[in-house]
């Protein structure tokens, strides 16, 4: 047997495979989306783990035999959100997301400091991307 897990910008899914590849049993758990501004796209770490634990709870009574023999783990998420963290390696602050498009200045100025950042990266800066959120 083995799990997959897809942290979702809108939702935690999990899947439950067995070893030819057929779907034992899914479940998910639905994430809220924060607007606290105008081109804010924002979520707190914390509520992604408490929707993992409720989506791996309800599969696994839905499935106990089977989630007991999984063997393997696969983990997919969303990309580019910014979890920032203090010293003592707590949360600071909700996670900017992929989608938040707040910092079109900040790529601006990326692009006109470091004229070869799309000869070296392959990308422009864009406000999705994690270092103009820094």
């Amino acid at each position: 047997m083995y799990l997959g897990i897809d942290l979702g910008t809108s939702e935690v899914k999990l899947l439950l495979l067995d070893g030819t590849g057929r779907i034992v049993g899914t479940a998910g758990a639905a994430l809220t989306l924060s607007s606290p501004e105008p081109l804010w796209s924002e979520q707190a770490p914390g509520d992604w783990w408490r929707a993992t634990e409720a989506a791996v709870a309800r599969l696994r009574a839905a499935h106990p035999a089977e989630f007991a023999a999984v063997r393997g783990i696969g983990l997919s998420g969303q990309m580019h959100g910014a979890v920032l963290l203090g010293r003592d390696d707590e949360v600071l602050r909700p996670a900017i997301l992929w989608n938040d498009g707040r910092s079109h200045a900040e790529c601006a100025e990326l692009e006109a400091a470091a004229s070869r950042l799309h000869d070296i990266a392959g990308n422009l800066a864009m406000p999705g991307f994690t270092a103009p959120k820094l």
